[in-house]
């Protein structure tokens, strides 16, 4: 355990969450108790499960895998607390630091070094080799699950991106719509000479937006660093050690360059678009994830795909990479009941319990076994999804630094996209960024 790496990243949060109202605490929970209640659950072993507050799709997947673990366990109790995104990893570090965590979280998988080299997770590899099937997940979604080599985490499901495209836009400049197979995307390239025939300013009709604006959190890294990969840069080294000569390398420069291109030399992304510009007709193309179809589909009635948009692979640069990772399951290292916690675990990311999750979500599922009973992960749109994630997915770096990474990330792109500073500067500042929470990190 690093115990310089607790105190200086959960000594903050400690500092900033003292002000912080009970109300902060008012979660929802899956088992209303009331007086009449007490005798009976006093005689079951009571597990705290935290996740973050998903859609209604989400909450009733994970209501159904609770009720149906209790029916198979009914001397075990899941106490599940919905915790609002904006608050959820504050919330989960402070009470980490504090010794007082959950004994079962759900945690986004870039974040799993933080936790696991800080003591805070309870290590599932004999668990997962033992009775996790771990051979009917892909080996890209294992990777990220593991730290120093063992398995931390228990993942339901998965995720990618595509480029989803207006085909009235596309008609319209006489440009043909690209292919749906997942094993040929357009080339980075080509997508920008189509964003130029089509882009045009003065009706408010924009080319591209390439990779989700300018957004805050965890976005801007998950689809901004696959351009990275795409033209053959890392941010870190193999060893997780060094930003240098990776992130600020001469395929680095020349992703961000084509970046910093299309918003300011070719002018077909926009720094600020208008809202809703792709469902309303007035964005050629956007890099959209594996989530957002069906917000699309059910958010805009008069949207249909096939008829007015199209899904096409994600575009390539001299390799054909996407990203990966999503939430899930951990054990905390502190639960007094890891057996019982396990259990459930296991059941929720088994397959019964992916295939209870991806029927009422519609997410791509992490098992090759509950893909194969739902023909849509084998049909377009959703093949592409799927097979990306199996052939050409890539983890974001797995380092207790991470949230450093992803900010260093978020600001570089920033710099050369909004601020449209010489890019070979810009990455030598995010380069500082990254090693010095990576010797913060390394510290004894």
């Amino acid at each position: 355990m690093k115990k310089s790496f607790i105190i200086s990243v959960f000594a903050l949060i400690l500092l900033c969450s003292a002000g912080y109202a009970l109300s902060f605490f008012n979660t929802f929970s899956s088992h209303p108790k009331d007086e009449d209640d007490e005798t009976s659950v006093s005689n079951k072993v009571q597990l705290t499960f935290w996740r973050n507050y998903g859609n209604p799709a989400e909450n009733k997947a994970y209501e159904d895998i609770v009720s149906a673990f209790e029916a198979l366990h009914p001397n075990i109790m899941i106490d599940m607390k919905l915790i609002p995104y904006s608050d959820y990893e504050l919330k989960l570090r402070t009470e980490s630091a504090a010794g007082t965590p959950p004994d079962i979280m759900a945690i986004d998988s870039p974040n799993l070094a933080l936790y696991a080299n800080a003591g805070a997770l309870l290590s599932l590899d004999q668990y997962m080799k033992k009775e996790g099937n771990i051979e009917d997940i892909p080996e890209s979604t294992l990777r990220g699950m593991r730290f120093h080599e063992e398995i931390y985490l228990a993942p339901l499901v998965e995720s990618s991106v595509a480029l989803f495209y207006n085909k009235h836009l596309f008609r319209e400049a006489g440009v043909p719509f690209p292919s749906e197979d997942p094993n040929k995307p357009l080339t980075w390239d080509e997508v920008l000479e189509i964003a130029k025939r089509i882009n045009n300013p003065d009706k408010g009709v924009y080319g591209i937006d390439p990779a989700q604006g300018f957004g805050e959190g965890e976005t801007a890294a998950y689809f901004k660093m696959p351009l990275l990969w795409q033209f053959g840069a890392s941010v870190l080294s193999p060893d997780g050690t060094t930003a240098s000569g990776y992130l600020d390398s001469k395929e680095a420069l020349e992703a961000l360059q084509f970046y910093q291109d299309l918003y300011h030399r070719d002018g077909v992304a926009a720094i600020e678009l208008p809202p809703r510009t792709f469902e309303t007709g007035k964005l050629a193309m956007t890099v959209l994830g594996s989530w957002g179809l069906a917000d699309l589909v059910n958010n805009n009635p008069n949207l249909k795909l096939g008829e007015d948009f199209g899904i096409a692979p994600l575009p390539k640069a001299k390799y054909q990479v996407v990203p990966n990772g999503g939430w899930s399951l951990g054990i905390s290292s502190k639960s007094k009941y890891p057996k019982e916690a396990w259990e459930f675990v296991k059941y929720a990311t088994s397959y019964e319990g992916i295939k209870t999750y991806v029927k009422a979500t519609g997410d791509i599922p992490v098992r090759y076994s509950v893909a194969r009973d739902f023909p849509e992960f084998n049909e377009y749109p959703k093949n592409i999804f799927w097979q990306q994630t199996q052939k050409f997915s890539r983890n974001r770096p797995v380092t207790p630094a991470y949230p450093v990474v992803s900010d260093a990330i978020k600001t570089l792109f920033e710099e050369v996209g909004i601020g449209r500073k010489d890019v070979a500067a810009s990455a030598k500042e995010a380069v500082r960024k990254i090693n010095m929470g990576l010797k913060e990190v390394q510290k004894p």
